[in-house]
């Protein structure tokens, strides 16, 4: 496999299970991460370093330095799987293809606010895009 292929999966793979760890999915899927690091025979001691790490990152709260230091050993450890199992890249993509959806890009939060003057005596619709037409 071309070695920027695999740099590149080392950096976005090891990101989105940073993400992913700090999130409700992380439950569904951490076996099977486990299982990809373990590669069938360490998948216990596999889960349990990556539980380490996910402590880790929930610790870090808001501190970036420390979740970045979360994430450089997962980089660190998917960097030497894909060195080990090559067939092992095109495993994590299936299996956080799967999960894109539930994986958020962003964290953030949202703030509501309707103003003025006028009484509502109706439905307040709130949307980012709205494609087609509406009727009411």
């Amino acid at each position: 496999m071309e070695a920027e292929i695999v740099q590149q999966m080392v950096t976005s793979g090891a990101t989105s299970l940073a993400t992913l760890m700090a999130t409700a999915a992380w439950e569904q899927v951490s076996s099977r991460i486990a299982r990809l690091f373990g590669r069938g025979e360490g998948d216990e001691q596999a889960g349990a370093e990556l539980e380490a790490v996910r402590t880790g990152l929930l610790e870090a709260g808001e501190d970036q330095e420390a979740r970045d230091d979360q994430t450089a050993v997962l980089r660190t450890r998917l960097r030497t799987l894909f060195r080990e199992s090559p067939e092992a890249v095109d495993e994590l993509r299936r299996i956080l293809d799967e999960l894109a959806p539930q994986v958020p890009t962003q964290p953030g939060t949202v703030h509501n606010e309707i103003s003025g003057t006028a009484t509502i005596h109706g439905k307040v619709v709130q949307a980012h895009t709205i494609n087609g037409s509406l009727n009411f």
